[in-house]
């Protein structure tokens, strides 16, 4: 691993900005989110990760004048304690002794103390509670307008303006105008005037465009304000070229739209104020400077009904999932084979390996690139949940040891996100034992018959039995939505110990991730994630007429056999396993011949054995 990036200097400078401030700071927190509350970020955003040296994708960071802490999960622990310096104390959530960040600030400022955070990065849902805490405490939390750490940023890269494309109907199956008026249908329910669509990937799915201004996601930088009569999209011009005029105009049919500045998203809400009959609809979870303009008796704080129609997909939508998730079994099961061929003989390293499947899915139609960082992780580095191989810490696949893969791409069809963890040499009688005890919480949930509109929260238990009936677990959710050519992690549903209140429940033409794992810090990594479509179930008993939903895995690539104690699997999971690999062969199989990969094709049949129990 790389050395720890020095922060002495930075941390002086912010301290030295928060003494400056007209109202000066005791605390100053420094969220992960950009204003959209993206959990992927420009390098213009990355400004948690600038002043603490922590690169993970969740995580907030409070600096006082004595202090620096660190709040981050289960997923980044190691990855947090290895990329901060001493300056840096890090704060395990998820763990009982250590305190919110609001329980933190109220107990170790002097009495009558001032925090700031920008506004523009702290969610809605997240200042009032936290303002609330503080208040009571007897101290105060402000909005500031300046980023400081903007101030102490030299040479900080400016904010990307890459090119907007048209998605065609083909792959978004319905226009515009079809959207837009399941939009006001659901705000006359609400007597909403306004609806206000501030997460790019939201908007992204409502204008039928695609863009690259964050790495992974195919959004672009963007708000829309919805009305009654017209809607208005504030984006750069620079980015509203000619082809998306057309697309907008040809979408819509007869309704009005105006382009405005992504700048003036304030000012236009603000003057939209002025005369207000209904009420602004904006999610809890927008950034509290939008809030800040919306008189408190005209909100509704709620999902966006956007959000719930990207969140269920259309028929058009639940095909191209299921479409790219064949084309990336294909490159899977290249990669897996070539690698299983390759690696006693050549020097594969995780970055290499991670290439090599890069180049796997390019072959496959429609392939734009990858939805996340490839995490190709060997031995201990797959106990680092959220590790990314770098030039410092790549090292080579072997066959001594466990290596765990967690890849997805992008088609112009659907979002892939797969997780295999395979061993290419003899496991170990209990790595075998952990990775059967995953593999059964993962058959249970997969497998799982339940209500319709059921909260993801009360499905988790199911993943995590097996773990849980000999003393492990791991430190991650079970479940997040996925986008259908959009961002990896989608909500607002997920499967998880964590509640959460804006979760809708679940829902026919759903697709979640079923990814349960377990992690022994220093020695190797366990995770089996599949994606899977949410269907209509036909249970023998149906409560008062509620519905019952099941899941269907749409991932395609075997479960590797060697690492499964066959003497731990009950009949019905045997049964389960031997036909979600009969179904690999019977869809992969004749594309494998059709693209001449016989030799793929053989390890397929090799991998999908049918298991006999012992």
């Amino acid at each position: 691993m790389s050395q720890p990036k020095s922060t002495t200097a930075l941390l002086l400078s912010l301290r030295a900005h928060m003494q400056k401030l007209k109202e000066p700071l005791s605390a100053y927190i420094v969220p992960s989110a950009d204003a959209h509350a993206s959990e992927y970020l420009a390098e213009c955003d990355k400004r948690r990760a600038f002043i603490s040296g922590f690169t993970g994708s969740a995580g907030t960071a409070i600096v006082t004048q004595n202090h620096a802490c660190m709040w981050t999960d289960g997923r980044y622990y190691l990855q947090a304690s290895e990329e901060m310096d001493s300056n840096w104390k890090l704060m395990k959530e998820g763990v009982p002794s250590t305190p919110s960040q609001g329980t933190w600030l109220s107990t170790s400022l002097p009495s009558g103390s001032t925090v700031g955070v920008d506004p523009n990065l702290i969610s809605y849902n997240r200042w009032l509670p936290l303002r609330e805490q503080l208040e009571s405490a007897g101290h105060k939390l402000i909005p500031v307008e300046t980023n400081l750490i903007d101030l102490v940023w030299d040479n900080k890269p400016s904010a990307p303006l890459n090119p907007v494309l048209p998605l065609p109907l083909m792959y978004t199956g319905l226009k515009i105008g079809d959207k837009l008026k399941a939009v006001r249908e659901k705000m006359r329910e609400k007597n909403a005037s306004i609806v206000v669509l501030t997460f790019l990937d939201e908007i992204a799915w409502f204008l039928n465009l695609r863009g690259s201004d964050i790495e992974f996601n195919p959004v672009f930088f963007s708000y829309v304000i919805i009305k009654e009569n017209s809607f208005t999209v504030f984006m750069d011009p620079k980015q509203y070229t000619p082809t998306v005029e057309e697309h907008l105009k040809e979408e819509v049919g007869n309704e009005k739209f105006v382009i405005k500045n992504y700048d003036t998203i304030k000012e236009v809400l603000k003057e939209n104020m002025e005369g207000l009959a209904g009420k602004v609809w904006v999610s809890n979870q927008a950034n509290y400077s939008i809030f800040s303009v919306i008189p408190k008796k005209s909100i509704i704080d709620e999902n966006t009904p956007v959000q719930l129609f990207k969140a269920i997909k259309n028929p058009v939508e639940r095909q191209g999932m299921r479409n790219a998730h064949i084309k990336d079994g294909v490159a899977l099961c290249s990669y897996f084979s070539w690698l299983e061929k390759n690696v006693s003989s050549e020097t594969i390293t995780e970055i290499s390996g991670a290439n090599k499947l890069e180049a796997f899915r390019a072959e496959q139609n429609d392939y734009v690139g990858p939805s996340f960082d490839t995490i190709s992780s060997v031995g201990p580095h797959g106990a680092i949940i959220h590790y990314k191989p770098t030039s410092h810490s790549d090292i080579q696949i072997k066959t001594n040891c466990i290596y765990l893969c967690d890849s997805g791409g992008q088609y112009k069809d659907g979002t892939t996100d797969v997780t295999r963890t395979m061993h290419f040499g003899t496991p170990t009688e209990y790595e075998r034992e952990c990775f059967t005890r995953v593999l059964k919480g993962q058959i249970n949930l997969g497998t799982s018959v339940f209500p319709t509109k059921i909260k993801g929260n009360c499905l988790d238990a199911f993943a995590r039995k097996f773990l849980w009936d000999v003393g492990l677990d791991y430190a991650h959710g079970t479940g997040h939505g996925i986008g259908s050519y959009l961002n990896v992690h989608e909500g607002p549903m997920e499967v998880s110990w964590r509640t959460t209140k804006d979760d809708p429940g679940l829902e026919a033409g759903m697709f979640i991730s079923n990814e349960p794992g377990f992690y022994e810090d220093g020695k190797f990594g366990i995770r089996i994630e599949d994606i899977v479509e949410i269907v209509v179930a036909t249970p023998p008993h149906n409560f008062n007429n509620r519905g019952y939903l099941t899941f269907d895995t749409i991932t395609l690539a075997p479960i590797q056999t060697k690492m499964i104690r066959v003497d731990m699997l009950t009949e019905k999971e045997l049964g389960h396993l031997n036909r979600y690999h009969k179904k690999c062969r019977d869809i992969l199989g004749p594309i494998l011949e059709q693209q001449g990969k016989t030799d793929v094709k053989e390890w397929l049949w090799k991998e999908t054995e049918p298991l006999v129990a012992s």
